[in-house]
């Protein structure tokens, strides 16, 4: 049995801000959108349907305590939720809050433009209130 390894793609391109009961919590470094990331913490894992059954259950809902949880912080117009790998074949999903006039709204989020890293303190104001609220 092998052990979970974070791909180094996603180490690199987001930052942990917890781990929930199945998945590693992150935030994408790319400030132009509030962007979380829930990756399940199981070795060569690329698809939903190859988790166990209980798995799949918590994935769920760890997607919709995060989701609600993005929501509630941005006043999102919108929550994307989409797990697609075809680029990071390791599983995650992206939780990503939306709003009318974002970069490149209503489009999709991926290939658009440059990516732009978080102001330090907005991002950690960010992650502790994400924090607070998953904590309530």
């Amino acid at each position: 049995m092998t052990e979970f390894v974070l791909d180094p793609r996603l180490e690199n391109d987001s930052t942990s801000i917890m781990p929930t009961g199945l998945c590693d919590l992150r935030l994408s470094k790319d400030a132009r959108w509030p962007w979380l990331i829930l990756v399940p913490r199981r070795a060569d894992i690329t698809e939903i349907f190859e988790l166990t059954p209980l798995d799949q259950v918590l994935l769920t809902f760890e997607i919709e305590l995060v989701a609600n949880a993005l929501k509630k912080v941005t006043g999102a117009t919108k929550i994307n939720v989409g797990a697609l790998g075809n680029i990071v074949r390791q599983l995650h999903v992206h939780i990503i809050a939306r709003f009318e006039g974002d970069a490149n709204w209503p489009g999709p989020v991926w290939g658009f433009g440059k990516a732009e890293a978080y102001d330090d303190s907005k991002r950690d104001e960010f992650i502790t209130t994400l924090r607070e609220t998953l904590s309530s």
